[in-house]
């Protein structure tokens, strides 16, 4: 039993310590590069985000697992990306996956992402992105709870959050 908790602490230092080294979970060259998006060129872009948000929002690129800074957010409000400010999620749909990375259960409508087949790594999976602007978020799982049975598991970096008034 002391093993498997030695085990485990040695493999989450592991993940915290090298996650960052590694090159962006799902970077893809073929994500065309943010050009003309809200009048932006690219070079914009990458003044307007910070290093981890360009990398996540356009070069489909993942965060640590835990690192977060909405990952453990209650607060009442909507969630916008954070690129091009669309609001995405809502926190009534977010809850705690137990996975390191902010959960929701549905988007705030029907149309505020878009589905994109993901086969990066030799996986399938599947990508959601903002349908204004493309800004990837994250993936889609069917694990999560009811009543859509789905997992939003969405990048924290890629997202702001807008208290409610």
């Amino acid at each position: 039993m002391i093993m498997r908790g030695i085990a485990l602490i040695v493999f989450a230092v592991a993940v915290l310590v090298i996650w960052p080294l590694l090159p962006a979970g799902g970077e893809q060259a073929e994500k065309p590069l943010p050009e003309g998006i809200m009048g932006l060129t690219a070079e914009q872009w990458k003044k307007k985000l910070s290093p981890l948000e360009y990398k996540v929002l356009w070069k489909k690129g993942t965060e640590a697992p835990f690192s977060g800074k909405l990952l453990y957010n209650k607060e009442k409000g909507t969630y916008v990306t954070a690129g091009c400010g669309q609001p995405v999620f809502s926190s009534e749909h977010k809850y705690d996956s137990k996975t390191g990375w902010p959960s929701f259960w549905r988007p705030i409508s029907e149309d505020a992402v878009k589905i994109v087949p993901d086969n990066s790594f030799g996986l399938r999976r599947y990508e959601v992105v903002s349908s204004e602007c493309g800004e990837h978020l994250g993936h889609v799982f069917k694990d999560g709870p009811p009543p859509t049975g789905l997992r939003y598991c969405i990048n924290s970096v890629a997202l702001d959050f807008i208290p409610s008034q």
